[in-house]
C-alpha cells in the first residue's frame, strides 16, 4: 500500500475542495451584488412609488415572502412540522425567499425611507439579511469541516502528508522548530470572541509570514546543499518544491483547525443574535404596515 501516495492524493483533494468552496464563495456573493445592482438600476427607472398601486403590491410580496421565511425554523424544530418534505427543500426555499424578499423590499422602497417606522422596518430587515448571509459563509466553514473530517489536527495532518514531516525536513531544524511553534501556539485551546475574530482575520497573515521566513530559510539551506552535492538545477527545483509544499500544507492544516474552531464559536454567537434580530424585523414590519393602512 503506497501511503505517501494516498496521502499526497488526499492533500491535493483537499486543496481541490479549498478552491471550489472559494470559488462558489465568489460566485454567490458576486451573484447577489449583481442582484442589489439590477434592482438599484430599476427603482432609479421611477416606474412606481412605495404609495401606487404598484409600490405596494411589490412591497406586499415582498413582505409575504419574508414571512414564509419562518417555514424553515417551523419545520427544523418542531415536532408535528417533521412530516412537510425534505429539509433540504425548505432550507433552499428559505435561501431563495431570503434573497428574493429584501430585493422586493428594496425596489418597492425605492432604496429610501420617508418616515421613521419605514427607516426602522427597513434597516431590521437589511440587518436580517446580512446575519443569513454572514450565517451562510460561517456555516459553509463549518460543514465543510464535519464533511471532510477535518476537526482533528492528526487527521489533517495526515491528509496533508505531515505524519514524516519532521524527517523529510531534518536538514532544516529551524524550519521545523519554527513550523512547531506555530503548531503549539495556534492548538491551544481559547474561547472568547475575540479570539475567534483572531483565528479568523490575523491567523492566515500570521500563517503567511512564517510560510515566508521558513521558505526563505528552506532556498538558503537548499542552495548550499546543492552546491556541496552537485544536484542538477532540474533536482535542486524539484526539492525546493517539495520542501515548500510540505511547509505549506502543514500550515494549512494548523490554520484550518484553529478557524473550525473559532468558526464553530462564531455560529454559536450567530445563532444567539440572529433569532432577535428576526423577533425586531417582525415587531417593526407589523407597525409599518399597520402606520401605512392607518394613515
Amino acid at each position: 500500500m503506497n501511503t505517501s501516495a494516498d496521502t499526497a492524493g488526499e492533500a491535493a483533494a483537499d486543496e481541490k475542495s479549498s478552491a471550489r468552496m472559494l470559488a462558489g464563495d465568489t460566485l454567490v456573493y458576486l451573484a447577489l451584488a449583481l442582484l442589489v445592482w439590477g434592482t438599484w438600476c430599476i427603482s432609479r427607472l421611477g416606474l412606481f412609488t412605495a404609495g401606487d398601486d404598484m409600490g405596494y403590491w411589490i412591497g406586499v410580496t415582498g413582505a409575504v415572502m419574508l414571512l414564509l421565511l419562518l417555514l424553515y425554523p417551523l419545520r427544523k424544530h418542531l415536532h408535528f412540522a417533521h412530516g412537510w418534505g425534505n429539509i433540504r427543500f425548505w432550507f433552499w426555499l428559505h435561501v431563495v425567499l431570503g434573497v428574493l424578499g429584501p430585493l422586493l423590499i428594496l425596489l418597492h422602497s425605492n432604496f429610501k425611507t420617508s418616515s421613521l417606522n419605514a427607516s426602522v422596518a427597513l434597516y431590521s430587515m437589511l440587518l436580517v439579511a446580512g446575519s443569513g448571509v454572514a450565517g451562510r459563509f460561517i456555516f459553509q466553514r463549518i460543514n465543510r469541516g464535519l464533511q471532510s473530517g477535518q476537526a482533528d489536527l492528526q487527521d489533517l495532518l495526515r491528509r496533508a502528508g505531515m505524519d514524516h514531516a519532521h524527517s523529510r525536513l531534518s536538514f532544516a531544524p529551524g524550519v521545523e522548530q519554527r513550523l512547531k511553534d506555530f503548531e503549539l501556539r495556534e492548538q491551544v485551546p481559547h474561547s472568547g470572541l475575540l479570539h475567534a475574530v483572531r483565528a479568523v482575520f490575523w491567523l492566515p497573515l500570521l500563517r503567511w509570514q512564517t510560510y515566508r521566513h521558513c521558505t526563505a530559510e528552506l532556498d538558503a539551506l537548499l542552495d548550499l546543499m546543492a552546491a556541496s552535492q552537485r544536484w542538477s538545477k532540474q533536482d535542486l527545483t524539484h526539492r525546493r518544491l517539495r520542501a515548500k509544499g510540505l511547509v505549506d500544507r502543514y500550515l494549512n492544516s494548523v490554520v484550518r483547525v484553529a478557524q473550525f474552531t473559532a468558526y464553530s464559536f462564531l455560529f454559536s454567537l450567530w445563532h444567539v443574535a440572529h433569532i432577535p434580530f428576526v423577533y425586531v424585523l417582525i415587531l417593526t414590519a407589523l407597525v409599518h404596515v399597520y402606520a401605512v393602512h392607518a394613515y
